[in-house]
């Protein structure tokens, strides 16, 4: 009797796992069903259903579409990512009939391959005639520390649920999915019969170029991989240390004041304010966080959190707006009846109110992991976000947005600085004001999606004039 039932790669756009598939494909009697569970698609793109699932009965019921993959004839599985839908994930980890192979790549290499294939549009190559024209990518750091937190976040995730089950998974890396023996080990490890002869010739490798040649700043990936734990830049399942979630935003003062954002927030004038009281230092990471607080003795922390119907309501206009949550709205509009506007075109005024009350309506789902969507920051709540910022550095005196004139003098104070003067902006930055829509039903509607923020924080009812 085989071992497993069914399986799943663990793994990350740009990891190779295109070329892992089409290795599992080849062997007799397995089958591997793409991103079955990405909320943008089913299994590939263009494709409508899967084992005889739409998107919409699958993103009505996921395990739905998981019991079909486990009970497939032969051994079946798909690929996961990060952030596909959550609310499978449990059900894959605590099976152990279920084989979990875990496929990682350096995430340098992987963050640089991501750039390219979104500048060229070419995911896949079959043959290199085929190649487009590439490139050189520009390394960002900080999109690059998102990345590798992305990433990370994701490794620690399927390492605890593997260590506190008792169970292991085949950990492949990406060079390894273009070794035919290790693939064959892996055919072992499932317990398949058969053996590759050859690796897939349906794939080949898109940018073969060393990683100086495909980066136009690379000087600028020796600066910022330089402020790294080395420990930090390839996870493994055993000992690599936690990482403290959103150190990179932190920002300090000479003074000896230590911002923690919550995003979205005032980050502009609070820099602004912290600037005046001592030059400023930003871009951490844990080691070098650590060497400011040792040169800070008596350094006070703080945070700043914002009424959550003020939250949902900037979160809805950021969502509405950002170039890079398209396929977000597409989600919320196909498979969640969202009332959002046609791609391209603003929300009008009179719709907003409507439009915001069916957002936090489906924002509490989300929130409570019943969506094929995974939580994003723009509107998690404060209390997951402050709890995440505590792993590492737990803040000294969490602020309210309505009275930080009061709580920025408090804190210069509390260092023995005189508090400049702190004019904060306008809160309400959307398009349409809150002020102008809100209504009892919208500020129920925030209540019972962020009850915990109102609780945690003391949140009462929100007032126009804080607009």
């Amino acid at each position: 009797m085989s071992r497993f039932d069914c399986f799943v790669v663990f793994a990350e756009m740009r990891t190779g796992s295109n070329l892992l598939e089409a290795a599992l494909n080849d062997l007799p009697g397995v089958t591997c069903h793409g991103e079955a569970f990405n909320p943008a698609l089913i299994g590939y793109p263009k494709q409508t259903e899967l084992l005889g699932l739409t998107r919409e009965a699958r993103d009505a019921d996921p395990l739905a579409l998981w019991a079909r993959i486990r009970t497939a004839g032969g051994l079946n599985g798909c690929r996961f990512f990060h952030d596909h839908d959550p609310r499978v994930l449990p059900a894959m980890l605590e099976d152990p009939r279920c084989a979990k192979i875990v496929l990682t790549r350096n995430p340098v290499e992987s963050y640089v391959s991501l750039k390219l294939a979104r500048a060229t549009g070419q995911w896949k190559l079959g043959d290199a005639k085929h190649r487009k024209d590439t490139p050189q990518a520009e390394f960002d750091a900080a999109e690059f520390e998102t990345h590798l937190a992305a990433l990370q976040g994701f490794q620690i995730t399927l390492m605890r649920a593997l260590q506190t089950s008792g169970q292991t998974a085949f950990y492949i890396d990406y060079e390894d999915a273009q070794d035919l023996a290790v693939l064959n080990g892996l055919a072992a490890w499932l317990g398949i019969e058969g053996r590759l002869t050859a690796l897939p010739s349906s794939l080949v490798v898109q940018n073969p170029e060393a990683l100086e040649e495909k980066v136009a700043n690379f000087p600028a990936i020796e600066a910022a991989l330089a402020k790294l734990d080395r420990f930090n830049l390839s996870r493994t399942p055993n000992f690599e240390p936690r990482r403290g979630p959103g150190v990179p935003a932190f920002v300090g003062c000479d003074a000896g004041l230590l911002y923690l954002p919550i995003r979205p927030g005032l980050e502009a004038p609070i820099r602004d304010w912290l600037g005046k009281l001592g030059p400023l230092e930003d871009d951490f990471s844990q080691k070098t966080l650590r060497q400011w607080k040792r040169r800070h003795p008596g350094h006070r922390s703080f945070t700043v959190v914002r009424h959550p119907l003020l939250r949902a309501h900037l979160a809805f206009a950021a969502l509405l707006s950002k170039d890079g949550m398209a396929d977000t709205r597409e989600v919320l509009r196909r498979s969640y009846k969202l009332p959002l506007p046609p791609e391209g075109k603003p929300m009008a005024a009179q719709d907003w109110a409507a439009g915001l009350l069916a957002f936090l309506g489906w924002l509490k789902t989300n929130l409570n992991a019943q969506t094929s969507l995974a939580v994003h920051p723009l509107w998690a709540s404060q209390s997951a976000s402050l709890q995440g910022i505590a792993q590492f550095t737990p803040p000294d005196l969490v602020a309210r947005e309505d009275r930080l004139a009061e709580d920025l003098a408090a804190l210069a104070q509390m260092v023995g600085a005189k508090a400049p003067a702190f004019a904060a902006p306008r809160g309400d930055t959307a398009p349409v004001k809150l002020a102008d829509v809100w209504t009892p039903e919208l500020e129920q509607a925030a209540a019972d999606t962020y009850s915990r923020d109102y609780m945690q924080f003391g949140f009462g009812p929100w007032k126009r004039k804080k607009a």
